[in-house]
């Protein structure tokens, strides 16, 4: 099983996967929206808009683990990342990516180590996890913002 087949919802509760997503370079992000890091959807919104035409997605799942930075509905998650920062690039539900409760799609990617040879549990909102067209997965810390230059490098590598 891979993490397109993994079942999800997306943020307004229907049944998704990531299926459609499958013959894309896709960068999946752990977001929230109260957090030092949300400016973030800037970036990564920028990165949506430049890439989308050459086979790039952003997808974004909302996450409360982190000293509850995630606390809203689905709604509001909707309106603020819409209204904020113009957010076009698929939000899914608001999910666990650490501990007992972790989504299945997480458990597919904490074991990749980053940069630094970091691997396990994701350490706090925006960590990314770049996955290329044949699945193959890197990590980027979340302090690694959407234009620096390594995670702009990979991105431009996977999609060839």
């Amino acid at each position: 099983m891979t993490i397109y087949d993994i079942p999800v919802h997306t943020l307004g509760g229907e049944p998704a996967s990531l299926a459609p997503y499958r013959d894309r370079v896709v960068l999946i992000v752990n977001v929230a929206s109260k957090c030092g890091l949300t400016p973030q959807y800037e970036g990564l919104e920028t990165l949506e808009t430049s890439y989308a035409g050459r086979g790039f997605t952003v997808v974004g799942f909302p996450c409360n683990q982190f000293m509850g930075q995630e606390p809203g509905t689905a709604e509001e998650i909707q309106t603020f990342c819409s209204t904020t920062y113009g957010v076009t690039f698929p939000l899914f539900e608001k999910i666990d990516v650490n501990g007992e409760g972790r989504h299945p799609i997480y458990s597919h990617l904490v074991d990749v180590a980053d940069a630094e040879g970091y691997s396990g549990d994701v350490r706090w909102n925006f960590e990314k996890f770049l996955v290329s067209r044949d699945g193959a997965v890197q990590r980027f810390a979340p302090q690694v913002t959407p234009e620096d230059p390594a995670l702009v490098a990979a991105i431009e590598a996977a999609l060839g």
